[in-house]
């Protein structure tokens, strides 16, 4: 689970995280706080995702420590995600794969990146932007290890709830069809 709360002072994400970061671990998921390696590290989250404009990834892994999660923004970037693989990054973003409304996309991504990146390296890729339970089949059988979802989520008509069971029947769906390997 990450928090990103773009705009917010240090303090309002300080106590978001600690009032979040409890809740998400007893679940037994990883709690990632978005662009600020140095609250991560203050936090004891478990992770931190820095993009282009933030933190670069040696810094934030200075930052965080050797066991904690560092993942990295590569949009469109063959590039960028086999230079952050290189140095470690613990996993790589690509997207926005679809039109979002929560930021203006940096770069549009193909699918076909996330097929390419699978075959080719051991490193986890997450999907990013726009994706829904309706659209997100795709990014699943090309290889998606993660999918990051906001709005899908946040603004579904039947609430968090329902969304997350219509992406759980969509992900279980596309990975009876993702190719073996």
């Amino acid at each position: 689970m990450q928090l990103r709360l773009k705009g917010a002072s240090d303090d309002e994400i300080r106590r978001a995280a600690r009032a979040l970061m409890p809740v998400v671990q007893e679940r037994g998921a990883a709690f990632i706080l978005n662009d600020r390696p140095d609250l991560a590290a203050e936090l004891g989250a478990d992770g931190v995702h820095v993009g282009a404009e933030d933190t670069p990834y040696a810094e934030a892994r200075k930052l965080v420590g050797p066991d904690v999660i560092v993942g990295v923004s590569c949009y469109a970037s063959r590039h960028e995600a086999m230079e952050a693989a290189e140095a470690g990054a613990d996993y790589v973003a690509f997207g926005a794969f679809f039109p979002t409304r929560t930021k203006e996309p940096r770069a549009r991504a193909e699918v076909e990146i996330l097929s390419w990146w699978s075959e080719m390296m051991t490193v986890p890729c997450v999907a990013i932007g726009g994706i829904t339970p309706e659209n997100c089949a795709p990014l699943v059988e090309a290889g998606a290890d993660f999918l990051a979802v906001v709005s899908a989520v946040w603004d579904h008509p039947e609430g968090p709830d329902a969304a997350v069971r219509a992406f759980d029947a969509a992900i279980a769906e596309a990975l009876e069809r993702r190719p073996a390997g």
